[in-house]
């Protein structure tokens, strides 16, 4: 598996992970545990984008 398809993987993998921990903190009423997954879910779209940058380069 090449590097960017890594990337795409582990960045939409975060992505996900971000979300649910968004949803739960958004159910418990757990301000800390939003803001956490809303992060993580931020830092998977670049890490997606920067495997797809990296597949257009051939990097």
């Amino acid at each position: 598996m090449d590097e960017s398809t890594k990337d795409k993987t582990k960045g939409k993998l975060h992505e996900l992970k971000g979300k649910v921990k968004e949803k739960i903190g958004k159910a418990t009423n757990d301000p800390d545990l939003e803001a956490e997954g809303e992060n993580e879910a931020v830092d998977g779209k670049v890490q997606k984008k920067i495997g797809q940058v990296e597949k257009v380069f051939g990097v």
